[in-house]
């Protein structure tokens, strides 16, 4: 039975599930990098830099690791790209076969590899889940009602952990299908971005649908491509995240799309923001990593385009309106190019 939990990373979306985790019951201690977070919570109960409205009830702060080696299972919610350094500082730390549950999005940068690969090579030994899906971290933490992927190719640990962590507001939906279920959250930030281009360069309402229904079939090539079921991609922790984060500005990435639709610099716009936008680098990594496979994703290289500054916005738009009339259905007949 899972009674502590440890949640790595103090951001909002790691603050959120430490609030959830102890509303389902559990002993919460959350690590933080910044020693002013741990300071506020420990002193008053909140995250004052990310979510200071949430009253943190009995949740325990630490900025050291080494607090992590007691916890019945672990939630890695650091931004991707930083997920293999803290997964080296972890592991002297941490138990053998304590349950590690993906919080990130992404594909890692350098290497290509999916968060779930990178677990598997930086902690060997590890049970391993993923947890993805349609969620603001505001709302989860408000205890707003939730529904979420909880994926692990072990049946027995993804049915504990959904019993740890779930309750009537905070709904986890298990399924074995790892990658799909990881596909979706990298794919949906990088799309995110795009459906906000449309919106801040003002092409209308017509234009996001299309872009968001394209979208998805660029998703479910690349997943496929990577083994996951297509099935996976319609549920929530694809479809579901991406009609969230593709639509409101709530959205980091949405956000960060509709500042550079209305002509914004992409410096100046992360400049402005202490939380990570992680479909900057994930069009990068996503897009390498499509290209490796031999999968054409128009979209998603489109985005790649703009936040590498090798494209304009126009010429983007521009590229995507001028291809090529093709087969909707195409991927549902093994199609890798539109």
């Amino acid at each position: 039975m899972i009674k502590s939990i440890g949640v790595v990373g103090a951001g909002a979306w790691g603050t959120a599930l430490a609030a959830t985790a102890r509303r389902a019951g559990r002993d919460v201690t959350l690590w933080a990098r910044e020693e002013e977070v741990v300071a506020s919570i420990n002193q008053s109960g909140r995250n004052a830099l990310f979510l200071p409205d949430i009253l943190l009830d009995g949740v325990r702060a630490t900025g050291d690791l080494a607090a992590m080696a007691d916890q019945d299972a672990l939630l890695l919610v650091v931004p991707s790209q930083f997920l293999s350094a803290i997964c080296r500082q972890l592991k002297p730390h941490l138990r053998a076969h304590t349950p590690v549950v993906l919080c990130a999005k992404g594909v890692e940068l350098s290497t290509g590899r999916l968060m779930s690969e990178l677990i598997e090579q930086e902690l060997p030994g590890s049970p391993l889940a993923v947890l993805s899906g349609p969620t603001f971290a505001i709302e989860v933490a408000r205890g707003l009602p939730t529904a979420i992927t909880l994926a692990s190719s072990d049946a027995a640990l993804a049915q504990s952990l959904a019993a740890a962590l779930g309750g009537p507001m905070f709904r986890p939906y298990v399924t074995d299908d790892v990658v799909g279920t990881e596909m979706g959250g990298a794919v949906k930030n990088v799309l995110a971005i795009a459906c906000g281009v449309v919106e801040g360069r003002g092409l209308g309402q017509n234009a996001r649908a299309a872009l968001i229904t394209r979208g998805l079939a660029e998703m479910v090539r690349l997943a496929v491509a990577k083994g996951a079921r297509q099935t996976t991609c319609m549920g929530l922790s694809g479809l579901g995240d991406l009609m969230l984060t593709a639509s409101s500005t709530q959205s980091r990435n949405y956000s960060l799309g509709v500042a550079l639709g209305q002509g914004r610099a992409l410096a100046d716009i992360l400049a402005e923001r202490r939380s990570v936008a992680e479909g900057v680098d994930s069009a990068k990594s996503v897009t390498a990593l499509a290209e490796s496979l031999g999968i054409d994703m128009p979209i998603c290289r489109a985005v790649a385009g703009l936040v590498t500054g090798r494209a304009t916005i126009d010429d983007v738009i521009a590229g995507l309106l001028s291809r090529p009339f093709g087969s909707e259905l195409g991927y549902d007949k093994g199609e890798q190019r539109e």
